[in-house]
């Protein structure tokens, strides 16, 4: 066999292995950005939905305190539109 042949290969294969590596280690960095992108937009809406439902129970609270147990009690207040109340409408 030729010795340049054979070190060319080597080199070649060197060349290859260090480029898939590095294409890897890119796509995980790529793939751990859109995760944390992800769960960052999960976190602040659920944070917007926890305001939001922590307001329509304080109101709820308010409207209780001021309907006493002999007082014709009139409707509740309604949530704020931008709540989602789907998990306990089933």
């Amino acid at each position: 066999m030729d010795v340049g042949a054979v070190a060319a290969a080597a080199v070649a294969l060197v060349v290859g292995l260090l480029t898939w590596s590095q294409s890897r280690a890119t796509n995980r960095r790529s793939d751990f950005t859109a995760i944390t992108e992800r769960l960052d937009r999960e976190v602040r809406d659920e944070r917007t939905q926890r305001k939001l439902l922590t307001s329509y129970v304080i109101d709820l609270g308010r409207w209780a305190r001021l309907v006493g147990p002999d007082t014709p009690a009139g409707p509740p207040p309604d949530p704020p539109a931008d709540l989602d109340l789907t998990p306990w409408r089933q």
